[in-house]
């Protein structure tokens, strides 16, 4: 197969399969046409092409859809606005940057750190950020509100020597780069970590794919609060730079159609089409370029492409015959990648050589010549046109696809190398050439002295280029990146809005997912805080039982609703409004914790509360969007996550992959979760209003306890909620357990642990052993088993920290230690849920649990399956209190038999039905 043919489907190819019956005709139509592009240029041009098409539709002539362009620039020369800047102060200091950056990295590999770093990245995309800092990107200060803006991880370095020139980081910062403990309080983060460095990152990137999707939804959140008239951000804009191989992440592309859907023409994405992955080309067969092209344009997306540098426009405007525009569009990545290891000749030979007529036309340029010959995304002339393109166009995101060299101006043993990601410092006579390459005041002296001690350079703050630089970041509203914690702090619900759900649900039997829902409508019409509660579903609104919102809060679409709903004649129909509170993402988990991400983080981006409440399927959070998750912790998300229809044999009857045992595991690795499982409306009350005062309430505990989201698992299995006893131990129930009765019957002790929907099954057991065999069973609600655990492995770390303090005693250790007997405990999830506490239990212990798949059965089938139901754990406590010879030896035995405990279809925990 030929090159041509290789490429077609990475060019438009419109007329390759279409015969030309009369050539004269044709010719005479292209010089018509291009009479006018010399006459009246690109603009009048693009405008008649538009006219033409619109006019062959209208005729039922065929046009194909154009998904990809010629391999050339977006922005014709002509059509360039005159770029603003101080070029040469400018390109001072962009030298400047690229030095220190790449000084950060080399200086982290001295002996005895050797942490590494990236050398190349920044250096191939600092023209992108610089002209966006020197012209677009707006600060917190500005008027409009300021941009929020998703640099990418791997280029952390120039971002931090921008921040040394701007006099916000000193040396001895930089030289903590990835050396957080080591060096505090002087550390620095490796990515943008927003977790480790509060005051200066916003938005964590370095996940891949999680940037784009996290950026398109800051869009729309943007949007969401300005449509509901909490704050007017008309004027702010997201920029997301990326990479072209991050491209290759499902995530990435995900959500391109809600920003495309939604008119959110305040994103643009900025990717860096270096035309390497992190080993090696993205596409070296093919053009990642032209694949994103056509993927964004089918998205509905604005394209604009940056690919040839100024140096390029004559040749392209000398190009009559489209020789060298069809050497460009055949040319494949691996090659464009390949020209740039090597040097002018090279490119002389094998690109301009491929035909005579392009041959002819570097035959007068030098090979140093055709060298400088630059790719667009280090042109600040090109680049400032794409920007200013993109923030004027109105109705569609915009995506600028950048072409860039990784490595740029590091020298031929860096530009363009497969390697270049992983190369993580410089010889000597690297630096030397790099050095006379910016222009660096800096002898060979200094840098022969060490070659991990390559020198920073700051000209001082007096210095012209300093100063211009301040200037400029002043007028457009201060530093970029700059974290905020400032935001105005809300009065929360009183007492009053809880008193439905303490009081339990009498006769009626409702779910844990009905109670929660209930306790949300009541907070929803406070006064105070309704307002700014972001209700986020994924697209279960009916199945958690939140249709009854649709006709009140209705549901957030920045279009309205221009339909008419099937369901209309329903009390409670689907309605859609532009001033909607509930934030409904569609049947996508990832893209609703990006919505909780944007939400829960709005405190410091716009410096006003808003209260995301996240519910979900419980199997398809932790689970599905783990990453997410820890990215959203890492921006310090506050909010509520709510895990309904939880539990392994719960939701009866959707099997393996719905059926949820180890959601609460997962969520105990995230430390910026906190786990909580209650079992009746009232401790779901008391952990709501705890967590609103821990995160929102006015308190001196500290940003570190602030930082949390709360997950709260709730099941659809209708049960009657107990009304709030009078004694409730609240601290206990806050803190992860307490005793929910006690009994007194005399007998042998048991101690029987319960969380969430297994609560029931202990207390009926309780019962049980009471009745049927005389055992006196204490039932404790463990609300927590992730925080238990989490304040023992504290008191071990503080024991070991402060060998002269008296041992801290934990918390579940100081509370069993006054009981007697053995425990049982028994949850809907997997045993290392509870065995998670089990070495700080003084007593002897046993774990129940659901440790394999889930399958679709009855609940009472699947619990006796599991042994996890009541009659499992009335045998287990036998079994143990016959071991310590509390009962007479074959007691468990026949109690085993009695219950016909090896027979799933004599299982009676749990009733059928349910939804919510």
């Amino acid at each position: 197969m030929s090159t041509a043919e290789e490429s077609y489907d990475i060019r438009s190819g419109l007329t390759d399969h279409a015969p030309d019956k009369d050539p004269e005709e044709t010719s005479e139509w292209i010089e018509s046409f291009d009479s006018l592009v010399d006459i009246a240029g690109t603009e009048r041009a693009e405008y008649i092409m538009r006219q033409l098409l619109q006019r062959a539709g209208t005729k039922s002539v065929a046009v194909p859809m154009v998904t990809t362009t010629d391999y050339v620039n977006t922005i014709p020369a002509d059509q360039e606005p005159e770029y603003p800047g101080d070029e040469e102060l400018e390109r001072r200091y962009r030298n400047y940057l690229r030095w220190n950056a790449a000084a950060i990295v080399q200086r982290a590999q001295r002996d005895g750190v050797g942490v590494g770093g990236h050398i190349s990245s920044y250096a191939g995309q600092a023209t992108l950020y610089e002209v966006g800092l020197n012209h677009f990107f707006r600060g917190q200060d500005h008027p409009g509100g300021g941009d929020q803006i998703f640099f990418q991880g791997h280029s952390s370095p120039g971002n931090y020597a921008r921040a040394f020139l701007e006099g916000r980081l000193s040396e001895e910062e930089l030289d903590g780069f990835r050396q957080e403990k080591s060096q505090a309080p002087n550390g620095l983060p490796s990515y943008p970590h927003p977790k480790m460095l509060d005051n200066f990152w916003q938005f964590p990137t370095v996940s891949m794919g999680l940037g784009p999707l996290n950026a398109i939804h800051q869009a729309q959140f943007n949007r969401y609060i300005h449509d509901r008239g909490i704050k007017d951000t008309s004027d702010q804009h997201v920029w997301a730079f990326l990479g072209d191989g991050e491209m290759d992440e499902p995530e990435s592309r995900g959500a391109l159609h809600i920003a495309a859907n939604n008119k959110l023409d305040n994103v643009t994405f900025v990717i860096n089409c270096n035309l390497q992955r992190l080993d090696g080309p993205v596409r070296g067969n093919g053009k990642i370029v032209q694949e994103l092209e056509a993927s964004f344009r089918g998205a509905g997306w604005n394209v604009i492409k940056v690919l040839w540098g100024r140096e390029w426009d004559p040749l392209l405007e000398t190009d009559d015959t489209g020789e060298l525009v069809r050497i460009m569009n055949e040319t494949p990545d691996g090659d464009y990648q390949t020209y740039k290891a090597e040097d002018g000749g090279f490119v002389r030979e094998h690109f301009f050589g491929r035909s005579s007529t392009t041959k002819e036309l570097v035959a007068d340029m030098s090979d140093e010549e055709i060298w400088g010959l630059k790719r667009g995304g280090h042109d600040y002339k090109k680049v400032y046109a794409a920007y200013k393109a993109a923030t004027e166009y109105k109705g569609k995101p915009t995506v600028i696809l950048a072409h860039t060299i990784k490595g740029y101006g590091l020298g031929t043993t860096f530009e363009g190398r497969n390697a270049t990601h992983q190369m993580k410092e410089l010889t000597i006579d690297e630096i030397k050439l790099f050095r006379d390459r910016h222009r660096i005041p800096v002898t060979d002296e200094e840098i022969e002295k060490d070659q991990y001690a390559m020198p920073y350079y700051h000209p001082g703050q007096d210095a012209p280029e300093i100063k211009y630089l301040q200037e400029r970041r002043q007028k457009l509203g201060g530093y970029v990146p700059e974290r905020r914690k400032k935001y105005h702090p809300l009065p929360l619900p009183p007492e009053s809005t809880y008193k439905h759900a303490r009081k339990g649900s009498g006769k009626q039997q409702i779910a844990t997912t009905m109670a929660f829902v209930r306790l949300l409508r009541d907070l929803m019409r406070d006064k105070n805080i309704g307002k700014r509660i972001v209700p986020i579903i994924p697209d279960e609104a009916r199945t958690f039982g939140m249709d009854s919102f649709f006709p009140t809060a209705k549901i957030y679409n920045p279009r309205g609703q221009n339909y008419m709903s099937v369901d209309r004649d329903l009390f409670l129909s689907y309605k859609e409004s532009q001033e909607g509170q509930l934030w409904h993402v569609g049947i996508n988990e990832a893209g609703a914790t990006s919505a909780l991400t944007a939400a829960g983080t709005s405190y410091s981006t716009h410096g006003e509360i808003m209260i995301p409440i996240y519910v979900f399927y419980s199997m398809f959070g932790f689970q599905r969007t783990g990453d997410s998750f820890w990215a959203a912790a890492d921006q310090l998300t506050r909010g509520f996550v709510i895990g309904a229809t939880a539990g392994r044999t719960t939701l009866a009857g959707e099997g393996t992959q719905h059926m949820d045992g180890h959601s609460p595991i997962l969520a105990g690795t995230n430390p910026g979760v906190k786990h909580y499982d209650p079992a009746f409306s009232y401790e779901i009350a008391h952990i709501m209003r705890n967590g609103l005062y821990e995160m929102y309430g006015e308190h001196d505990l500290g940003d570190h306890v602030r930082n949390v989201m709360y997950y709260i698992t709730v099941y659809n299995e209708p049960i009657t909620h107990q009304p709030e006893p009078e004694d409730i131990d609240i601290d206990g129930l806050l803190r992860g357990i307490y005793r929910y009765s006690k009994s007194d019957i005399g007998g042998p002790k048991a101690n029987l642990f319960g969380s969430g929907v297994s609560l029931p099954w202990v207390i009926e057991a309780a019962e049980i052993l009471a009745n049927d065999w005389g055992v006196s069973a204490d039932v404790w609600s463990v609300t927590s088993w992730n925080e238990l655990r989490r304040d023992a492995v504290a008191a071990e770390r503080e024991r070991i920290t402060n060998p002269d303090n008296e041992p801290r005693v934990p918390y579940i250790t100081q509370v069993m230690s006054k009981t007697e007997g053995p425990v049982v405990a028994t949850t809907d999830f997997a045993t290392l849920l509870p065995d998670q506490i089990r070495q700080y239990v003084p007593n002897e212990f046993a774990t129940l649990g659901a440790d394999d798949f889930g399958f679709s059965d009855t609940r009472a089938a699947a619990r006796r399956h599991f042994k996890i139901d009541t009659h499992s754990v009335v045998v287990r406590a036998l079994q143990m209190l016959e071991k310590s010879g509390e009962i007479d030896e074959g007691t468990a035995a026949t109690a085993f038999a009695q219950y016909g405990l090896d027979d799933v279809n004599r299982g009676t925990t749990g009733i059928a039905g349910g939804d919510s």
